[in-house]
């Protein structure tokens, strides 16, 4: 396992179960290219690439704007 599926999985553990889930099915259907399990349409498949590809360039939105989310979702 890479370093970086490593941290993500770490992170995924601290969600709620349902959220886990979810994160479980989508990895299962990408990895397997099981359309079945996610139906995604190009759109949002083509959104979801563009996300990781921010991911990969190191292009996060800062700590600040998450803090502020979280507070106004009383996380």
């Amino acid at each position: 396992m890479t370093k970086l599926l490593d941290l993500a999985i770490a992170k995924v553990r601290e969600l709620p179960e349902a959220e886990q889930d979810a994160l479980a099915r989508f990895l299962r259907s990408s990895a397997l290219d099981d359309a079945s399990t996610v139906p995604l349409d190009e759109e949002t498949r083509a959104a979801i690439l563009e996300g990781l590809a921010q991911a990969e360039r190191g292009e996060f939105v800062p700590d600040e704007v998450v803090e502020e989310t979280d507070k106004r979702h009383g996380i």
